[in-house]
């Protein structure tokens, strides 16, 4: 019992102990702990004041220097307000100065004003005052006085004041007869459209409106065939019992007619059988050429002339000038010359075959360079024309001199025959040349086989050779005509080019 007692009391007193000591240790480690943590604060606390000085001085550093630059631009603007300053100052003693002379010449001016004013009254007063005297000493007054005076200066220069009253007649009479020109050239104009669709139209009367179906075939076949083959346009609308050809080329007309008029006798029409029309009804058109030579040489009484040369001749039938028949034009200036010459007692036959072959190159002057009448020349002379004709023909439009009286005759003939009334029309002529002339741009390249101007010149349709001209080649030819077009000839509005290559490949089977 002692010794559990004791034994207690021991583990009771080393439990006291025990707990004293972990008191005292647990104290000793929270007095490092705040020692420690005092000591991070104290760091951090100088740390911060360090930091707190830097940023102090850099502010105070840029403070600094954005006061300098401050009154561095204060400075600056500053100077330059005292320079302005300075120069309104100036200016201001200038305009003051500037003032102060205006003041004192306005008034020298007004000075000098009321100076003349006076002067002029006084001049006034005298004059009059002599006028007065003029009229008590010659007994007329100033109105008398003027009347006399113009009556002495009419007596005097009376021719002189005739010669001006007619002039300034004559000018009168020529602005109102330039005036009449212009209104008759207005007139004309408006005229034109019906003129040039009289002229480059035919039209092809048909038997029934089926007929028209037929002519434009399946999805359009057969009337391009036809248009390609002839070279013309042809018209197909709601007008009844009727097709129009359009075409400048009379020749081609007159063969698309008489192609289409065998067309609908025969009524196959198909490609094929187009071609084949075509080329019968060109070989029909040479034997009316050939008809209206050897018609204008019997008429005029000439029967020396080459064959080639009459067909030449025929060719002009189908070809005008200002409006006028070529043909009609040079048999009528045959006639003319001939009387002519009979009258002056020159060569007849001369004049007559001079006027009659006048226009001979108008036959080939859209195929050969040059004027119709150095074309005509070099005809002429190939077929062994006698030289005393030629020189007859070449003057007519003064390209060569008078060499012989019947060169006079035929100039004169040309002249009598165009210049009569209702005899041209040159708005005509003008549009066939362009019309020509576009063709003939085409044809200078290589590779074209032929071409067509067509829809009153606003389209030229050119088939070229497959073998000549590839598709590309194809494309870069119609860009070259484009631009020869653009640089050569003047129109209205714009030209389609249409360039056409088309391969045809024909086998028979045997």
């Amino acid at each position: 019992m002692v010794i559990t007692t004791k034994i207690l009391m021991a583990l009771g007193a080393a439990f006291l102990v025990g707990t004293a000591a972990g008191y005292l240790l647990r104290q000793l480690l929270a007095q490092q702990r705040k020692d420690s943590v005092e000591l991070k604060i104290k760091q951090l606390i100088l740390d911060a004041k360090d930091e707190a000085q830097k940023i102090v001085g850099e502010a105070k550093e840029k403070a600094e220097s954005t006061i300098n630059t401050s009154r561095t631009e204060i400075k600056e603007r500053e100077g330059r307000l005292r320079l302005l300053e300075e120069r309104i100052t100036q200016k201001e003693n200038v305009i003051q100065k500037e003032t102060g002379e205006i003041a004192s010449r306005k008034k020298v001016l007004d000075t000098e004003t009321e100076g003349l004013k006076k002067r002029i009254e006084k001049l006034q007063t005298i004059e009059e005052q002599k006028r007065k005297e003029l009229e008590k000493v010659a007994g007329l007054s100033e109105s008398e006085a003027k009347e006399s005076l113009f009556a002495s200066l009419e007596k005097k220069f009376e021719e002189d004041i005739v010669a001006r009253i007619k002039k300034l007649e004559t000018f009168g009479k020529e602005k109102m007869e330039q005036k009449a020109r212009d209104i008759l050239a207005a007139i004309i104009q408006r005229l034109a459209p019906v003129n040039i669709a009289e002229l480059t139209t035919t039209t092809v009367q048909i038997p029934s409106e089926d007929i028209k179906g037929k002519i434009i075939g399946k999805e359009g076949r057969n009337i391009r065939a036809f248009e390609r083959a002839a070279g013309v346009e042809v018209v197909i609308d709601d007008t009844p019992g009727s097709i129009v050809i359009s075409s400048f080329d009379p020749v081609r007309r007159h063969i698309a007619k008489i192609a289409l008029e065998n067309l609908i006798l025969d009524g196959r029409i198909q490609p094929a059988r187009i071609e084949e029309t075509v080329e019968k009804a060109k070989t029909e058109a040479e034997r009316i050429i050939k008809d209206a030579g050897e018609s204008a040489i019997y008429e005029i009484g000439v029967f020396d002339l080459d064959p080639r040369l009459i067909m030449l001749l025929g060719r002009l039938h189908f070809r005008t000038s200002f409006g006028q028949n070529v043909l009609q034009h040079s048999i009528e200036m045959a006639h003319i010359a001939g009387m002519l010459a009979e009258e002056l007692k020159a060569d007849v036959t001369v004049a007559k075959k001079g006027a009659l072959l006048h226009d001979i190159g108008k036959a080939v002057d859209h195929d050969i360079p040059g004027t119709h009448v150095e074309i005509g020349r070099r005809i002429l002379k190939k077929f062994g024309v006698d030289e005393n004709v030629v020189k007859a023909m070449q003057a007519h439009h003064e390209e060569y001199p008078y060499e012989t009286v019947e060169s006079i005759i035929v100039q004169t003939a040309d002249a009598i025959s165009g210049g009569r009334p209702g005899a041209r029309r040159d708005s005509i002529e003008n549009y066939l040349k362009r019309l020509e002339d576009l063709e003939r741009i085409a044809n200078s390249f290589e590779g074209i086989e032929k071409s067509y101007a067509i829809q009153a010149g606003r389209e030229i349709r050119i088939f070229v050779s497959p073998e000549a001209i590839s598709d590309v080649e194809a494309k870069n030819l119609a860009r070259k005509i484009a631009d020869r077009v653009e640089q050569e000839l003047k129109y209205p509005g714009e030209i389609k080019v249409h360039v056409i290559r088309e391969t045809r490949v024909i086998e028979y089977a045997r």
